[in-house]
């Protein structure tokens, strides 16, 4: 049981852990704390969290845990303010869909406290936000990804592992590094993607009308697209490097098959969509046969 918890950021992701937390009845208080007051007033409303935070310091007394649930390039002024009243059994975790950058920045921000800080990212989400998006499942049977550090404890890892356990979420563990370079391939990458194809078609002449017969196959390649741009801003940014590796292989791709198109060569190209879609059947049968295996106990 988490006596109390702070969450930094009230909208789908943090919204959802803590309702998640209400429902397992491992949470007795949470206290909510964000730029837009309107969001947290809509979280208390809805019942996401029981007090709005005012005062850091009269936020974070005596909380076992804190959620940084923000923008990712909030991180660490957001953890330079409540180092000060950081108590010692606080733990701190984050959301964030990046991992290096996260880490250095916490260390910047924290300096010796930094052991108290095990970095995070549930992998789970909606194009949906804000408060109203936060729905109690979204992280039943979903992965989320610890990436601990040489001074977190086992029991300060513990903790962060079971409180996302208690959500229905299964933990996997990968280094920082490992982390970004995972993402930028199978998260980052897709949804740079979408945003930048329907920027295209939205700046074409005609654009009124391709929308307009646009059907099932481009609202399911571009729905990430309707996700924030400020924390895919921020996202992109913060792995930049990891991310143009994965572009440049893309754009190496896309080259390939313009020069089998200009040429006529069917072969290479029914080769390549082959390859593509065995390659996707294979990711979906996985997919299907751990959905329906039994779910891991909280100590797996």
């Amino acid at each position: 049981m988490l006596k109390k918890i702070v969450i930094f950021g009230v909208g789908l992701i943090g919204g959802s852990f803590a309702l998640a937390l209400r429902k397992a009845g491992a949470v007795e208080q949470v206290v909510g704390l964000g730029r837009s007051t309107a969001s947290l007033l809509r979280a208390k409303e809805l019942g996401i969290i029981d007090v709005i935070g005012t005062s850091l310091e009269e936020a974070l007394q005596d909380a076992d845990l804190v959620l940084l649930a923000a923008p990712v390039a909030q991180t660490e002024s957001i953890l330079a303010a409540i180092k000060p009243y950081l108590q010692a059994k606080t733990v701190v975790t984050d959301a964030g869909s990046i991992k290096a950058e996260v880490v250095a920045a916490a260390r910047r921000a924290l300096g010796e406290k930094m052991a108290q800080f095990v970095p995070g990212h549930p992998i789970a989400g909606l194009e949906s936000t804000g408060p109203d998006a936060a729905i109690e499942s979204l992280y039943v049977g979903r992965k989320v990804v610890l990436t601990p550090l040489p001074e977190n404890t086992d029991e300060r890892i513990a903790l962060v592992a079971q409180a996302w356990q208690q959500c229905g979420a299964v933990i996997h563990q990968l280094t920082p590094e490992n982390h970004d370079a995972v993402f930028a391939a199978v998260s980052h990458l897709p949804h740079l993607l979408a945003f930048a194809l329907v920027d295209d078609i939205a700046r074409k002449p005609h654009a009124e009308l391709l929308f307009q017969y646009a059907a099932s196959g481009f609202r399911d390649f571009t729905r990430i697209a309707a996700s924030s741009p400020e924390m895919w801003r921020d996202i992109s940014l913060a792995n930049q490097t990891a991310i143009l590796t994965e572009l440049d292989a893309y754009i190496a791709q896309l080259t390939r098959f313009r020069e089998q198109l200009a040429a006529g060569d069917g072969t290479a190209m029914h080769a390549m969509f082959s390859h593509a879609q065995s390659a996707r059947q294979n990711w979906q049968r996985n997919i299907e046969a751990a959905e329906i295996q039994p779910k891991p106990d909280n100590d797996e």
